[in-house]
């Protein structure tokens, strides 16, 4: 049997937990802000958790260019090509990503080489990316913030 003062603790935390739920069952709109409560919680922590599950996965405008100076990075766009021919990063490669299966062999001559893989916002970059991995790329990086981000910074963008 537990000691006296864990027994008062574990009671009191019962007790504290039965008022809360008669807290939420009083009104309907307990229940609802409680809800909102977690959500918007969630909602502001799953970027911090998505943040760290993948560091060092991802690099900023800066880093990019030292990568594609330094090492012969090769810049990967999956917009579409009516976006690609908007704006790109200088050579970089355009393969969208719905084609990406079907042009596979374009990169196979670069699969030794850092890729780094550019969206619009660096949103759907990521999902090429874990692909390029599992077929065996070496060095797969996301360009944070994607191509919006690549401007902020004032990185030239080429026009075709």
């Amino acid at each position: 049997m537990a000691p006296p003062e864990k027994a008062a603790i574990s009671e009191w935390r019962l007790v504290r937990m039965e008022q809360f739920l008669v807290f939420l069952q009083k009104s309907p709109m307990n229940l609802v802000l409680l809800g909102t409560v977690l959500v918007s919680g969630g909602m502001i922590i799953w970027p911090l958790i998505a943040r760290l599950m993948h560091r060092g996965q991802d690099v900023e405008a800066t880093q990019a260019v030292q990568l594609i100076n330094r090492r012969d990075a090769v810049v990967l766009d999956v917009r579409s090509a009516a976006d690609y021919k908007a704006g790109h990063i200088t050579n970089a490669r355009n393969i969208p990503e719905g084609e990406l299966d079907q042009r596979l062999k374009e990169l196979e001559r670069v699969k030794a080489k850092p890729i780094i893989v550019s969206c619009a916002r660096g949103n759907r970059s990521a999902a090429v990316a874990a692909r390029l991995r599992k077929l065996g790329f070496a060095e797969v990086l996301l360009l944070r913030g994607g191509i919006a981000a690549w401007q902020q910074a004032n990185m030239p963008l080429e026009k075709s």
